[in-house]
Protein backbone atom coordinates (compact mmCIF):
# COMPACT_ATOMS: atom_id res chain seq x y z
CA UNK A 1 0.00 0.00 0.00
CA UNK A 2 1.11 3.87 -0.73
CA UNK A 3 2.59 5.32 2.09
CA UNK A 4 0.11 8.29 1.18
CA UNK A 5 -2.70 6.39 0.91
CA UNK A 6 -1.96 4.60 4.18
CA UNK A 7 -1.66 8.13 6.01
CA UNK A 8 -5.19 9.30 4.45
CA UNK A 9 -6.74 6.16 5.79
CA UNK A 10 -5.21 6.50 9.13
CA UNK A 11 -6.70 10.19 9.15
CA UNK A 12 -9.74 9.34 8.14
CA UNK A 13 -10.12 6.78 10.40
CA UNK A 14 -9.03 8.66 13.49
CA UNK A 15 -11.26 12.04 12.13
CA UNK A 16 -14.46 8.95 12.25
CA UNK A 17 -13.32 7.99 15.41
CA UNK A 18 -13.18 11.25 17.32
CA UNK A 19 -16.57 11.85 17.51
CA UNK A 20 -17.04 8.61 19.30
CA UNK A 21 -14.46 8.80 21.62
CA UNK A 22 -15.35 12.54 22.95
CA UNK A 23 -19.20 11.28 23.17
CA UNK A 24 -17.50 7.98 25.56
CA UNK A 25 -15.19 10.41 27.54
CA UNK A 26 -18.19 12.52 28.09
CA UNK A 27 -20.69 10.09 28.96
CA UNK A 28 -17.84 7.96 30.93
CA UNK A 29 -17.02 11.17 32.80
CA UNK A 30 -21.28 12.18 34.05
CA UNK A 31 -22.01 8.19 34.26
CA UNK A 32 -19.04 7.80 36.84
CA UNK A 33 -20.16 11.26 38.38
CA UNK A 34 -23.93 9.85 38.94
CA UNK A 35 -22.31 6.06 39.50
CA UNK A 36 -20.61 7.09 42.30
CA UNK A 37 -23.31 9.09 44.22
CA UNK A 38 -24.94 5.57 44.62
CA UNK A 39 -21.92 3.33 44.90
CA UNK A 40 -22.01 3.68 49.47
CA UNK A 41 -25.64 2.64 49.23
CA UNK A 42 -24.91 0.31 46.95
CA UNK A 43 -21.39 -0.96 49.00
CA UNK A 44 -24.25 -0.99 52.30
CA UNK A 45 -26.48 -3.18 51.08
CA UNK A 46 -23.68 -5.63 49.98
CA UNK A 47 -22.78 -5.62 53.59
CA UNK A 48 -25.76 -6.06 55.09
CA UNK A 49 -26.70 -9.27 52.17
CA UNK A 50 -23.39 -10.88 52.83
CA UNK A 51 -24.83 -11.65 56.56
CA UNK A 52 -27.85 -13.57 55.15
CA UNK A 53 -26.51 -14.33 52.29
CA UNK A 54 -22.89 -14.84 51.50
CA UNK A 55 -23.24 -16.43 48.46
CA UNK A 56 -25.81 -13.69 46.45
CA UNK A 57 -23.58 -11.11 47.70
CA UNK A 58 -20.65 -12.51 46.11
CA UNK A 59 -22.33 -12.79 43.08
CA UNK A 60 -23.62 -8.63 43.57
CA UNK A 61 -20.30 -8.00 44.38
CA UNK A 62 -18.72 -7.27 40.73
CA UNK A 63 -17.42 -4.09 39.87
CA UNK A 64 -19.88 -3.81 36.65
CA UNK A 65 -22.22 -4.92 38.85
CA UNK A 66 -22.26 -2.26 41.51
CA UNK A 67 -21.86 0.77 38.42
CA UNK A 68 -24.67 -0.45 37.04
CA UNK A 69 -27.07 -0.83 40.11
CA UNK A 70 -25.47 2.39 41.99
CA UNK A 71 -26.28 4.29 38.64
CA UNK A 72 -29.76 2.66 38.26
CA UNK A 73 -30.19 3.79 42.32
CA UNK A 74 -28.84 7.16 41.52
CA UNK A 75 -31.35 7.91 38.41
CA UNK A 76 -33.87 6.70 40.26
CA UNK A 77 -33.64 9.14 43.26
CA UNK A 78 -33.12 11.82 40.73
CA UNK A 79 -36.12 11.33 39.14
CA UNK A 80 -38.33 10.81 42.58
CA UNK A 81 -36.31 14.37 43.66
CA UNK A 82 -37.72 15.57 40.78
CA UNK A 83 -41.31 14.59 41.22
CA UNK A 84 -41.38 15.74 44.39
CA UNK A 85 -39.47 19.24 43.90
CA UNK A 86 -42.51 19.89 41.76
CA UNK A 87 -45.16 19.23 44.29
CA UNK A 88 -46.40 21.55 47.11
CA UNK A 89 -45.32 18.99 50.21
CA UNK A 90 -41.91 18.60 48.22
CA UNK A 91 -40.95 22.35 48.10
CA UNK A 92 -41.60 23.09 51.17
CA UNK A 93 -39.25 19.93 52.00
CA UNK A 94 -36.96 21.31 50.08
CA UNK A 95 -37.17 24.97 52.01
CA UNK A 96 -36.77 23.39 55.14
CA UNK A 97 -33.40 21.38 53.67
CA UNK A 98 -32.40 24.71 52.30
CA UNK A 99 -32.66 26.57 55.42
CA UNK A 100 -30.63 24.11 57.39
CA UNK A 101 -27.99 24.22 54.85
CA UNK A 102 -28.42 27.87 54.98
CA UNK A 103 -26.89 28.04 58.86
CA UNK A 104 -23.82 26.42 57.75
CA UNK A 105 -21.20 28.56 57.12
CA UNK A 106 -19.23 26.91 54.33
CA UNK A 107 -21.70 24.44 52.78
CA UNK A 108 -23.93 27.87 52.88
CA UNK A 109 -21.66 28.94 50.55
CA UNK A 110 -20.93 26.19 48.10
CA UNK A 111 -24.18 24.96 48.07
CA UNK A 112 -26.12 28.57 48.06
CA UNK A 113 -23.77 29.36 44.83
CA UNK A 114 -24.50 26.66 42.50
CA UNK A 115 -28.34 26.60 43.30
CA UNK A 116 -27.85 30.47 42.22
CA UNK A 117 -26.48 28.69 39.15
CA UNK A 118 -28.34 26.62 37.92
CA UNK A 119 -30.90 28.75 38.63
CA UNK A 120 -29.87 31.92 36.33
CA UNK A 121 -28.84 29.53 33.55
CA UNK A 122 -32.51 27.98 33.68
CA UNK A 123 -34.23 31.23 33.37
CA UNK A 124 -34.23 33.95 30.75
CA UNK A 125 -32.03 37.04 31.92
CA UNK A 126 -33.96 40.32 31.60
CA UNK A 127 -32.52 43.39 29.56
CA UNK A 128 -29.10 41.18 29.08
CA UNK A 129 -28.38 38.90 26.58
CA UNK A 130 -27.86 35.20 28.18
CA UNK A 131 -25.04 33.75 25.66
CA UNK A 132 -22.36 36.29 24.68
CA UNK A 133 -18.78 35.91 22.78
CA UNK A 134 -16.02 37.62 25.04
CA UNK A 135 -12.51 38.42 23.79
CA UNK A 136 -10.40 35.83 25.48
CA UNK A 137 -7.47 35.39 25.99
CA UNK A 138 -6.20 38.17 24.04
CA UNK A 139 -8.59 40.55 21.62
CA UNK A 140 -9.15 39.11 18.44
CA UNK A 141 -9.77 35.95 19.69
CA UNK A 142 -13.08 34.79 21.13
CA UNK A 143 -14.83 32.20 23.52
CA UNK A 144 -18.35 32.00 24.05
CA UNK A 145 -19.52 32.58 27.54
CA UNK A 146 -22.46 32.89 29.76
CA UNK A 147 -23.85 35.97 31.55
CA UNK A 148 -24.74 35.37 35.00
CA UNK A 149 -25.21 38.17 36.74
CA UNK A 150 -24.14 42.14 35.90
CA UNK A 151 -23.08 44.23 38.42
CA UNK A 152 -21.71 48.31 39.08
CA UNK A 153 -17.91 49.28 39.59
CA UNK A 154 -17.69 51.64 42.25
CA UNK A 155 -16.01 54.71 41.30
CA UNK A 156 -16.67 54.30 37.58
CA UNK A 157 -20.18 53.59 37.93
CA UNK A 158 -19.32 51.38 35.00
CA UNK A 159 -21.80 48.48 34.71
CA UNK A 160 -19.67 44.88 34.68
CA UNK A 161 -20.98 41.46 33.45
CA UNK A 162 -19.96 38.23 35.38
CA UNK A 163 -18.99 35.74 32.42
CA UNK A 164 -18.61 32.22 32.98
CA UNK A 165 -16.27 30.46 30.39
CA UNK A 166 -16.86 26.94 29.98
CA UNK A 167 -13.77 24.67 28.54
CA UNK A 168 -14.60 22.15 26.01
CA UNK A 169 -15.65 19.37 25.22
CA UNK A 170 -16.27 19.44 29.32
CA UNK A 171 -18.27 22.27 30.31
CA UNK A 172 -18.42 21.43 33.97
CA UNK A 173 -14.97 22.74 34.17
CA UNK A 174 -14.23 27.08 32.78
CA UNK A 175 -13.04 30.13 34.05
CA UNK A 176 -15.32 33.58 35.83
CA UNK A 177 -14.21 36.61 34.44
CA UNK A 178 -15.83 39.94 35.29
CA UNK A 179 -15.97 41.76 31.77
CA UNK A 180 -17.55 45.52 30.99
CA UNK A 181 -20.84 45.12 29.28
CA UNK A 182 -19.44 47.58 27.06
CA UNK A 183 -16.88 44.94 25.67
CA UNK A 184 -19.28 41.81 25.49
CA UNK A 185 -20.78 41.01 21.92
CA UNK A 186 -23.97 39.96 22.61
CA UNK A 187 -25.79 36.99 20.44
CA UNK A 188 -28.88 35.50 19.43
CA UNK A 189 -28.24 31.65 20.50
CA UNK A 190 -29.84 29.93 23.20
CA UNK A 191 -28.58 27.74 25.85
CA UNK A 192 -28.59 24.58 24.18
CA UNK A 193 -26.96 25.92 21.15
CA UNK A 194 -24.59 27.39 22.97
CA UNK A 195 -23.78 24.36 24.82
CA UNK A 196 -23.82 21.88 21.47
CA UNK A 197 -21.25 24.45 20.20
CA UNK A 198 -19.17 24.00 23.21
CA UNK A 199 -19.19 20.05 23.67
CA UNK A 200 -18.85 19.60 19.67
CA UNK A 201 -15.66 21.68 19.47
CA UNK A 202 -17.73 24.00 17.32
CA UNK A 203 -18.53 21.43 14.63
CA UNK A 204 -22.13 21.81 15.59
CA UNK A 205 -22.88 25.41 15.22
CA UNK A 206 -25.73 28.22 13.98
CA UNK A 207 -24.60 29.34 10.71
CA UNK A 208 -23.23 32.80 11.54
CA UNK A 209 -21.73 34.79 14.09
CA UNK A 210 -22.91 38.51 15.31
CA UNK A 211 -20.69 41.07 14.13
CA UNK A 212 -18.04 42.57 16.40
CA UNK A 213 -18.95 45.27 18.15
CA UNK A 214 -17.57 48.54 17.83
CA UNK A 215 -13.89 49.28 18.67
CA UNK A 216 -13.37 52.38 21.12
CA UNK A 217 -12.11 55.15 19.74
CA UNK A 218 -8.54 56.27 20.63
CA UNK A 219 -7.77 59.38 21.77
CA UNK A 220 -5.58 61.18 19.69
Amino acid sequence: MPPLRLKRYLITGLLTFLPLWVTVLVFKFVLGLLAGIGAPLVAALVEALALAAPHAAETLNQRWLVFIVALLITLLALYLLGWLANRVIGQRLIETFDGVLQRIPLVQTIYGGTKKLMAVLQNKPGGTQRVVLVDFPRPGMKVVGFVTRTLVEEGTGREMAAVYIPTTPNPTGGYLELVPMSELTPTDWTMDQAMAFIISGGAVSPDSLPPPRPLPEQPL
